[in-house]
């Protein structure tokens, strides 16, 4: 019950955004004419289960442009969060970034070195962000 009311909590915390507008902001032409930006989940497909473990030099090379580009997004509040999952099954990555369409989030996934450089595939979709990770060093 308790996991039941945590997770009607969090959904109606997310939804919360969408569901209220301030009057002024919803008569402004400004307002209407600006597309909010959504969050969308970038999902890093690399081309082996443990590549982490097995990188060749250039993959690790393309990995280090790959981890430069996502921090500069991340410092410009363009990426909100990413990082490896190390799942026993299969290494991949999850990055959740800003932009106000599935095509700009697609553009900015085909823009990391390591996709343009052909060792890594990305799958992009809308995520609804419940809340953001708290600060990890």
């Amino acid at each position: 019950m308790k996991t039941v009311n945590l997770f009607v909590a969090s959904l109606i915390l997310s939804l919360l955004p969408t569901m209220y507008q301030p009057a002024s902001a919803a008569n402004s032409s400004a307002a209407v004419a600006q597309t909010p930006a959504k969050s969308w989940l970038i999902r890093l497909i690399p081309p082996r289960p443990h590549f982490d473990q097995d990188a060749t030099p250039a993959e690790q090379a393309l990995m280090e442009q790959h981890f430069a580009y996502w921090k500069d997004l991340n410092a410009k509040g363009i990426c909100e969060f990413g990082g490896p999952v190390l799942d026993p099954k299969g290494v991949y990555g999850i990055l959740v970034v800003q932009a106000k369409t599935e095509e700009e989030a697609q553009a900015l996934g085909d823009a990391d070195p390591s996709v343009k450089g052909g060792v890594n595939k990305i799958e992009v979709a809308e995520m609804h962000v419940a809340f953001v990770p708290m600060q990890h060093s």
